[in-house]
């Protein structure tokens, strides 16, 4: 009987504050999260592009995502992100590498810029998932390939995820576990990108400036 009312308490919660409820003024939350560089990362002498990264419609919008039960994805009510997680992803991954000092260039796709590697992603989760809980995690998962632009070889790929717990269940409180999220992402994918295109250089000087 007690899980049944904790159930029930956390999905009441989860529909009236969140989800439905009284309208309320619309909030825009815009995650800053705080990048930072590995000084284990390697300093190469390549450049990047990065492609805008792939997501579903629902994704790729600014409104929140959430799951409140497994098989069923909603929204927050009431509240929208300053921009959509695609844009945020892709900025994420460019500042940490920017920021990190490691790299001589990179910038997005179509910029001019004339790039040894290419970066591609598709951004497959993005939501606040309960997974059954009383308080959700910040989810995003993210697949991602690295592209020699010579050849266009795949030269690694790998899929990052994170789940960061929130708070509580506010959505302030799920856009700070966001912002959390996106900063390891962006700091895994960095340092993946580096010593990834570090080892192919290493092992084909000659494709390489």
């Amino acid at each position: 009987m007690l899980r049944i009312a904790a159930a029930l308490l956390a999905a009441a919660t989860l529909a009236g504050c969140a989800l439905g409820g009284d309208k309320v003024a619309p909030t825009v939350f815009a995650p800053q999260p705080a990048y930072q560089a590995d000084p284990a990362w390697p300093t190469v002498r390549w450049q990047l592009g990065i492609s805008r990264p792939e997501a579903s419609r629902m994704l790729d919008s600014t409104r929140i995502a959430v799951r409140p039960v497994p098989g069923e994805l909603q929204v927050y009510k009431g509240a929208s992100w300053a921009r959509t997680p695609v844009e945020m992803l892709e900025d994420g991954v460019l500042r940490t590498l920017e920021d990190s000092g490691r790299i001589p260039a990179v910038a997005r796709q179509g910029s001019g810029m004339s790039a040894d590697y290419r970066l591609l992603m598709d951004l497959r989760h993005f939501e606040a998932d309960y997974a059954a809980g009383a308080t959700p995690a910040a989810v995003l998962e993210v697949s991602a390939k690295l592209l020699h632009a010579q050849d266009k070889s795949v030269v690694a790929s790998r899929v990052f995820r994170q789940a960061q717990p929130a708070a509580g269940t506010e959505v302030a409180q799920v856009a700070d576990a966001f912002a959390q999220a996106l900063a390891a992402t962006s700091q895994e994918l960095a340092g993946w990108v580096l010593a990834s295109g570090q080892a192919h250089a290493a092992a084909h000087p000659d494709g390489n400036r």
